[in-house]
């Protein structure tokens, strides 16, 4: 194996000391340094192929300058979204950051994590899995700094960054009922995790308000949303019932992707006959006949916002530092919107509108 070329090596090539290639390859100001010698010294490093021996560095400021994302699924468009900002962002802090996904298991979220921890990354941002509170509360313990996004847990004052998920699911459920929609099911995901509970709570509620008794048959929990066959099992239960709904909310961006698939082989127009409502923004929504109305996620300020928090926190602020913030709601094809101005039951379909929720 060849061996690595060090700053000696530079040094003697060039004809200088050792310490002045360092102090010129660790980016501090050369003004008291010919340009040419420091441009030099540049040039030979690139001719040797020199390293810099991150191990060292990191020992002498006790930083790796890299940040651990862990995630359900780096392929889901939400996550890889919210990845893509917060490199983004650590890149602007000449930080780095490292990903990892685990699937929902605890077992690959622990595994996971310790990786990161061995590799002496400063700090984690992390979307929890269900279960998973008492390794967030060890990390708490170890004093490691820390962020939680999108999931966090009530039960643990600890950094978070999250959608008021109860509040978005209300005004999706309320705006369906703008609509004239009386019948509203939901299609969501049978978990404990605190986001997906109070989406269900914010659409349960709103019903309550709204004089509209909850039947619990049009609310269906899939233990998994990526089981094609439930999914489409849940809509022609929802469809089939003596008095079939006239709207959906879809509790996640993966059911509503296999819901619409399997809702375009219906004879069931959408939204005259089914109006329908996602969380989560996706390309994909615009292939659709009747592009869909979603729930926007604040993901640019989510992932900013965290990958602050945790710079801080890496720097020695231990304020806890909790957001809920608020998302948008983009009213889209597959909903109907009353106007006051036309006789009652009277729709028009817009191509785009947006409603901020306050």
């Amino acid at each position: 194996m060849k061996r690595k070329t060090c700053l000696k090596d530079i040094a003697e090539k060039v004809g200088v000391s050792t310490a002045l290639v360092s102090y010129v390859l660790n980016n501090k100001k050369e003004g008291r340094i010919k340009k040419s010698v420091a441009e030099r010294i540049k040039e030979v490093a690139a001719e040797l192929n020199y390293r810099t021996n991150q191990i060292a560095k990191s020992l002498k400021t006790n930083k790796t300058f890299t940040i651990g994302l862990v995630v359900a699924d780096i392929s889901n468009p939400f996550s890889s979204s919210l990845a893509r900002i917060i490199e983004d962002e650590a890149d602007k802090n000449n930080y780095t950051v490292l990903f990892g996904s685990y699937d929902e298991s605890v077992q690959r979220s622990d595994k996971l994590i310790d990786t990161f921890l061995d590799r002496q990354v400063d700090g984690l941002i992390i979307a929890p899995g269900e279960n998973s509170a008492s390794q967030i509360a060890l990390l708490q313990q170890q004093h490691i700094p820390f962020v939680l996004v999108d999931r966090y847990f009530p039960e643990i004052n600890t950094n978070y960054v999250a959608m008021d998920n109860f509040k978005a699911s209300y005004i999706a459920v309320q705006h369906l009922i703008s609509c004239g929609c009386q019948r509203i099911g939901m299609i969501t995901l049978k978990t404990s995790l605190f986001n997906m509970t109070e989406r269900k709570r914010g659409y349960m509620e709103t019903l309550e308000k709204n004089g509209i008794a909850f039947d619990e048959s049009r609310l269906i929990e899939l233990v998994s949303a990526n089981m094609k066959e439930h999914i489409e099992s849940a809509i022609n239960d929802l469809l089939s019932q003596d008095v079939s709904v006239d709207a959906l909310l879809f509790g996640t961006n993966v059911i509503a992707m296999h819901a619409l698939k399997y809702i375009n082989t219906l004879r069931v127009k959408v939204p005259e006959q089914l109006a329908l409502v996602s969380f989560d923004r996706n390309d994909a929504w615009d292939l659709f006949y009747a592009p869909l109305t979603h729930i926007n996620q604040p993901l640019r300020q989510m992932a900013q916002l965290a990958t602050k928090i945790l710079l801080e926190a890496i720097g020695g602020n231990t304020q806890i530092t909790q957001l809920s913030l608020s998302a948008e709601l983009v009213i889209r094809s597959s909903t109907m919107v009353p106007l006051a101005s036309l006789s009652k039951g009277t729709y028009i379909t817009p191509k785009y509108k947006k409603g901020i929720i306050s």
